[in-house]
């Protein structure tokens, strides 16, 4: 509730709205989390397993981030005669994403270093918001296409 906050006064009661607040938020977290995976890795800081932990969890984070930027651009862009369509790409994509942060959290699960743990707190946030984003883009998708008129200012 309180990263999509300001998000209110503009989305209002909009599902469409909602859902590119919910996924344009998640990538900028998500982007966050990504770059301090990658500082870890550049200071060399982490050694062994954990430092192979952090590279691939990186990397499924990216992949996560390329889900969560197809899922914004094609909300950015419905269309009543391809909404169906566009809702499945989402939803899966979304889900997709999921996936890509549980497996980062499997990965740096079992690590005890002090810089691990708060990373999985910041990849468990990320994921947290995604679910959300998918949420949001479920009620979009039960709201159907008659939802769109008006609702394409960015956001």
């Amino acid at each position: 509730m309180h990263t999509l906050a300001s998000f209110s006064s503009k989305a209002k009661d909009n599902p469409s709205k909602w859902a590119r607040a919910g996924v344009s938020v998640t990538i900028s977290q998500a982007k966050g989390v990504t770059q301090s995976l990658l500082k870890l890795r550049k200071h060399n800081s982490l050694k062994g397993r954990g430092r192979i932990a952090v590279l691939d969890c990186a990397e499924c984070l990216q992949d996560a981030l390329d889900n969560l930027h197809n899922s914004l651009g094609v909300l950015r862009k419905l269309s009543s005669q391809t909404f169906n369509d566009q809702m499945g790409d989402v939803t899966t994509w979304l889900s997709s994403a999921l996936t890509d942060e549980d497996t980062c959290l499997d990965v740096l699960e079992d690590k005890r270093r002090k810089q691990v743990k708060l990373l999985l707190n910041r990849v468990t946030n990320v994921s947290y918001m995604t679910s959300n984003a998918l949420a949001l883009v479920n009620k979009l998708a039960t709201a159907g296409p008659q939802c769109l008129e008006n609702s394409y200012s960015k956001t």
